[in-house]
């Protein structure tokens, strides 16, 4: 498991789970590009060290890029937008003391699994958002946008996703009962998604791509076999993408056969998302 260059940092202050790791490569004197790693686990649970998060970490350092794994207010201390308004808090502390770390403000990546990639969603959609950005939580006037997002199997529409998830032949016999709400997403918005439609928007990435918004490039990633987060939503995040900002602007992959964790087949896709981050936020010099 990589150690962390500085552990346990405190990113705000109104929560112990406000903090972040920070893994830099050894004799890095220029500025170099930064990857953030958001966990996922259903908003409920998840932490920065996990084993998952460890191997993530593990494989941006091997390429050389510094790494930051960030934690977040849980949904069971906050609904949402609480884990957006963290997250962005740590974009901006990262960037607000990159010249100590030696990480270039403007070539800041960042990727998430499940929960954490629809924060990592929200983050490349929302940015320049004021009811989505909270300068309490520190540094303010430091922007909280990125210059990249990788989605792997993030929820989107927390409205339609059990209609989306009956529409997947491959979940039959492993959906909950009809009517029977999401724990995942009732907690994070504190109702089930359709007695809170508003708020339930305010979650959706695609609420915000509104015209004068800069949105970065996205590499979206979900597997057909996912009966936990339709991938028919980051089919409709992708092409909300394309439709708003131009062909290009996002790159979707539909993995045949894989499911939702541990059963995405993650391996196969190291290649891609590495060019992409090639592309996006630059390699890092080794």
């Amino acid at each position: 498991m990589p150690v962390p260059t500085v552990a346990d940092v405190a990113y705000a202050s109104l929560s112990t789970a406000q903090r972040l790791d920070l893994y830099v490569p050894d004799d890095r004197l220029d500025p170099m590009p930064l990857v953030v790693f958001i966990h996922g686990g259903a908003w409920m649970t998840g932490d920065k060290r996990a084993e998952y998060a460890a191997g993530v970490v593990a494989l941006f350092l091997q390429q050389g890029y510094t790494v930051a794994s960030v934690n977040y207010r849980l949904s069971d201390e906050a609904i949402f937008p609480a884990q957006l308004l963290d997250v962005k808090a740590a974009i901006r502390w990262l960037r607000a003391n990159a010249p100590t770390y030696s990480i270039d403000p403007v070539r800041i990546a960042v990727t998430g699994e499940s929960a954490g990639a629809h924060l990592a969603a929200l983050l490349g959609t929302s940015a320049g958002e004021a009811s989505l950005d909270d300068p309490a939580l520190g540094n303010p006037g430091v922007s909280s946008a990125v210059q990249a997002v990788v989605d792997w199997y993030g929820p989107v529409d927390l409205v339609a996703a059990d209609a989306q998830l009956a529409e997947n032949p491959n979940c039959t016999g492993s959906l909950r009962e009809p009517g029977e709400p999401d724990p995942a997403s009732s907690q994070l918005l504190g109702a089930p998604a359709d007695q809170v439609p508003a708020l339930a928007a305010a979650a959706n990435p695609i609420t915000y791509l509104t015209p004068g918004r800069e949105v970065p490039p996205f590499l979206i990633e979900h597997g057909d076999l996912d009966c936990v987060v339709p991938y028919q939503g980051s089919v409709a995040l992708h092409e909300a993408i394309e439709a708003f900002a131009g062909p290009g602007r996002s790159q979707l992959v539909i993995v045949p056969g894989s499911g939702h964790y541990t059963a995405f087949d993650a391996a196969s896709q190291i290649p891609t998302v590495l060019t992409f981050l090639a592309s996006t936020i630059g390699e890092p010099s080794m």
